[in-house]
């Protein structure tokens, strides 16, 4: 082999070892480049991961932030069966968000699991507000019945108030029936007498007493037997007499004297007596006449010694 020769092969070699040097940092590129993309796409499908389960997830809390605000009103629905519906969506979302916290890369079972999220949430939409709109109508609905009983009740208070006023013109009217029907008397008097039956002047030599009035006509009061009683009080408060009783006011009333006349309706002078029986005072005696219940007249008298 001579030295041309020689020397075209040893070019020959180190060209071909060039080109299988080139070759390989080729190959070598490209596959360094390859793992490059590959982590690439792998961080990027990891940042879309987390980006739609954040998104989701601020979805998921506003929703919860929703529902929390109408939360006490949860008083004006007939049943509960919507609260269950979204306590049941609402457990899945938040299964659905802890297994995703949990992977680092997209694929096909955790796009699965996104669009599972995202078909709890549009029923946690649906359901908050279905829930929201029940409430709604509801409330309105309480709002018109707390407005018929506030309106019944004001009925109920006029219609108390016209029955107070009623009662009280009844009473009213009662009452001025009882004191139309009531006697009336006049020249009421009381006079000591001696024992001869003539006027005494002085009260310590009265032996009886005489107790005159007149009974003034009255077509209202009922005609028939009437009773009078008389008291007569002493100057030092003591009752003269007392034997006798008569119902006043649910109690009974210790008299003086008595008698009864017939009354017909028109005018009648009644005198009634008594035996003095104790040592009487000089000062102010009182008289008092009643009948049917009644006090008829009051009147005091003064008697020197």
């Amino acid at each position: 082999m001579d030295k041309k020769q020689k020397v075209i092969i040893y070019v020959g070699a180190g060209v071909a070892l060039c080109l299988i040097a080139l070759v390989v940092i080729l190959i070598v590129s490209n596959n360094s480049r390859t793992a490059s993309l590959n982590e690439v796409e792998a961080r990027a499908d990891s940042l879309a991961l987390v980006n739609e389960r954040l998104v989701l997830t601020n979805e998921f809390n506003e929703l919860n932030a929703n529902f929390s605000m109408y939360e006490d009103q949860q008083m004006y629905l007939t049943n509960d069966s919507l609260v269950k519906q979204y306590n049941q969506a609402k457990m899945k979302v938040e299964g659905l968000l802890q297994e995703l916290d949990r992977e680092k890369r997209s694929n096909a079972a955790n796009r699965a699991k996104i669009k599972a999220l995202e078909n709890e949430i549009s029923t946690l939409k649906g359901i908050l507000k279905h829930y929201l709109e029940e409430i709604d109508r509801l409330s309105k609905e309480n709002e018109g019945l707390r407005n018929e009983i506030q309106e019944v009740r004001s009925r109920n208070e006029q219609l108390t108030s016209a029955v107070t006023v009623a009662t009280k013109s009844n009473e009213e009217l009662t009452q001025t029936v009882k004191q139309a029907k009531k006697l009336n008397i006049t020249s009421l008097s009381l006079t000591p007498l001696n024992k001869k039956g003539k006027r005494e002047k002085k009260i310590s030599k009265a032996r009886q007493f005489n107790v005159s009035f007149t009974v003034s006509p009255n077509s209202t009061a009922a005609p028939g037997m009437k009773d009078f009683y008389v008291r007569i009080v002493t100057p030092e408060g003591s009752l003269l007499g007392g034997n006798i009783t008569f119902p006043m006011d649910g109690a009974n009333v210790a008299a003086t004297a008595h008698r009864q006349i017939e009354y017909s309706n028109d005018e009648t002078t009644v005198t009634i007596y008594w035996d003095v029986n104790a040592t009487l005072t000089p000062g102010d005696y009182t008289v008092e006449v009643f009948c049917d219940g009644y006090r008829l007249a009051s009147r005091h008298f003064k008697f020197d010694k």
